[in-house]
């Protein structure tokens, strides 16, 4: 028959370390996030931090992998009890017991009467009543058989509080095989003497696991990794002890000598203890656990319980990093599979590997002051980030809720011409009344009957149109912006309106001014970082000045200014310098906000106002100044405010 030419092959998960085919990890989820708590307020590093704790749309944050650590460990509290070692030998006792009854029964002899008071009379410790049968003569062999299954249960669970898998791999052990145990224990015992004393070398090491390799799968390489990984297991086995109630410990230290049928196991594991203890005494050698459930464990079941209650233990402190010098490398990946499976690894791995991107990749510097802040490489991928979504808003917007006259759209050249039907620059007057005049006295006979205007005589100011524009950006930074919720907004409008002008239009020039009870020029990195101020007024006219003076500067340029406000103007600057504050508004403020704003009219400034709320006293000063200037009024809705800014400097743009 022909061999089978076609090679049938497996395929799992992959399972050697980070996949080395994975996509590199994906950054713009992270610094969106982050970038909105910076611009809420809080410290880079902080928000970075916050950003783990609650992950992404596509893996669990540190707090959830917390929360599912803690919940396995109060599952193995609630569901489980250290009551199977004991529950186990006092069947095989009472099995015994019965059996050897059964038998003296048939027994007619008066060694059997006496034998039968003596079972009678066990103590009802199940500890003592071991004791007292060790030099017992069984008559019955399925009697003598289920005892010694006593002893050989506790030599295994002993030794499978301390070593892997004993309890299965001794069952049916021969008494070759526990003195291998013993000589084990012995070799074991002499070489964490050396290692405490400081006397151990590499090479009694190597000539142990020579010896001895077989009970230690683990695979260590040296004697601290051998240390290592008894002392958790030795510890775990001490917190055992102490996790049981009084009685039970009576209990446990009466049965523990018999194990494998003599005290000397219990001695040499006894010794190895105290060994391990000094060798790591950091370990949680006096901590102790409550169980309460009704599924019960055997004395090695409840030391691995309770290294896996001390591993989730620290995977919880691990994953919360509130610790001093915390750092993402801190935490198990290892443990952490073992305890919540491969994918709780993969969550955890991926949080690591995003940190270490966003501080190796130079999205963060610190100041000369030594805090941190988001570096210009994380600005331009966050305003990219913010453009995108606004984008997506202008694609599906039908239009601005509500707009008013539309501004200048040039700069007058000092020539006119005769008016056509559509033209919307404005009238020359002088040319439009002479032409009427001229055409009158032409006309008419009788220059006392008055001159009439025809459309004839119009003549319009024409103008050129600028391809470059110095774009002003003023947005409210009064303490309502942060009590109403749109202090976020505001910033991520700066952002994008910022990215924008910087990669696609970078002929035009854009400067931002912020303004509270005070106005200044900033920088779109400084308002990402700006914190609420707990300071009243709307200082629009301090604003205005600001803006004039930086427009002045580009006298070739289309002037166009957007201010973002949700407050009309309480405030005012005095010729000192100091700001005037009242409210309501005072006539004296609106008086000089107005002054500004048609200083920058006659500029031929293109002027928009973004109103946000509902505030009618705002709403009724933004309307009439508005028409006063031929501005525009905006009233977006919060989460529409970038995507209306955006809209309004594109749509003028396409104007000029």
């Amino acid at each position: 028959m022909a061999r089978n030419r076609f090679h049938r092959s497996r395929y799992g998960r992959y399972t050697g370390g980070p996949d080395p085919l994975a996509p590199p990890v994906d950054l713009r989820e992270a610094l969106s996030a982050i970038g909105d708590d910076v611009m809420q307020g809080v410290s880079p590093e902080r928000a970075m931090r916050e950003f783990l704790r609650r992950g992404g749309a596509s893996s669990r944050g540190l707090d959830r992998l917390a929360e599912e650590a803690n919940r396995r460990r109060r599952e193995l509290l609630k569901n489980r009890n250290l009551d199977g070692t004991f529950d186990e030998i006092r069947e095989l006792l009472d099995s015994a017991v019965l059996a050897e009854r059964k038998q003296l029964a048939r027994d007619l002899d008066d060694d059997a009467r006496f034998a039968e008071m003596q079972i009678g009379n066990l103590p009802a410790s199940t500890a003592k009543a071991v004791q007292e049968l060790s030099d017992y003569d069984w008559r019955s062999p399925e009697a003598r058989a289920d005892y010694e299954k006593i002893s050989d249960l506790l030599g295994r669970e002993a030794l499978d509080q301390r070593f892997a898998g004993m309890k299965e791999a001794l069952e049916g052990a021969t008494p070759e095989d526990r003195q291998r145990i013993t000589d084990m224990l012995a070799d074991l015992n002499d070489l964490l003497a050396k290692h405490n004393n400081g006397t151990d070398t590499q090479q009694d090491f190597d000539e142990f696991m020579n010896a001895h390799g077989e009970f230690f799968p683990e695979g260590p390489q040296n004697v601290d990794e051998l240390i290592d990984a008894l002392a958790k297991r030795s510890a775990a086995a001490q917190q055992f002890f102490n996790s049981l109630t009084p009685e039970q410990q009576a209990e446990l230290a009466g049965l523990s000598q018999q194990a494998f049928g003599s005290p000397e196991l219990m001695n040499a594991l006894s010794q190895m203890d105290d060994a391990l203890r000094q060798a790591r005494p950091d370990l949680n050698w006096g901590g102790s656990q409550e169980f309460s459930g009704d599924q019960p464990m055997g004395m090695g079941e409840g030391a691995a319980a309770l290294r896996d209650i001390a591993e989730l233990e620290e995977l919880a402190e691990q994953l919360s990093q509130s610790y001093a010098g915390a750092q993402m490398e801190d935490i198990d990946l290892d443990a952490l599979a073992r305890q919540l499976g491969d994918d709780a690894a993969v969550d955890a791995r991926t949080l690591t590997d995003l940190e270490k991107a966003l501080r190796d990749q130079g999205f963060f510097r610190r100041d000369p002051d030594g805090s941190m802040k988001l570096s210009p490489k994380a600005m331009r991928r966050l305003g990219q980030s913010i453009l995108k979504d606004v984008a997506a808003q202008l694609s599906s917007r039908g239009g601005d809720r509500r707009t008013d006259l539309a501004g200048r759209l040039g700069e007058p050249t000092g020539a006119t011409r005769e008016w056509a039907f559509g033209d919307t620059e404005p009238w020359d007057v002088t040319r439009t009344v002479t032409n009427a005049v001229l055409r009158t006295v032409a006309e008419q006979s009788d220059p006392t009957s008055g001159v009439q205007i025809d459309v004839r005589d119009v003549e319009v100011t024409e103008t050129e149109a600028r391809t470059q524009a110095a774009v002003v950006l003023l947005v409210d930074t009064s303490f309502s912006m942060v009590m109403e919720g749109r202090w976020t907004p505001m910033k991520r409008t700066a952002l994008a309106l910022n990215q924008l002008i910087s990669t696609r239009f970078r002929s035009d020039e854009l400067h931002l001014i912020e303004f509270g009870r005070h106005a200044r020029s900033t920088t779109v990195d400084e308002l990402t970082g700006l914190e609420p101020r707990m300071e009243q007024g709307t200082n629009l006219h301090h604003a205005l000045l600001l803006a004039h003076r930086h427009l002045r500067r580009f006298p070739n340029a289309q002037p166009v200014v957007l201010i973002v406000t949700d407050g009309e103007p309480t405030a005012h600057l005095e010729p000192d310098g100091e700001a005037f504050f009242w409210y309501p508004p005072h006539p004296e403020t609106i008086g000089k906000t107005v002054r500004e704003l048609d200083h920058l009219s006659r500029m031929g400034t293109q002027i928009t106002f973004f109103r946000l709320g509902d505030d009618p006293g705002l709403a009724n000063f933004i309307d009439r100044v508005a028409r006063r200037i031929g501005g525009r009024v905006v009233a977006p809705e919060l989460d529409g405010l970038g995507a209306a800014v955006v809209g309004d400097y594109l749509r003028a743009r396409r104007a000029r």
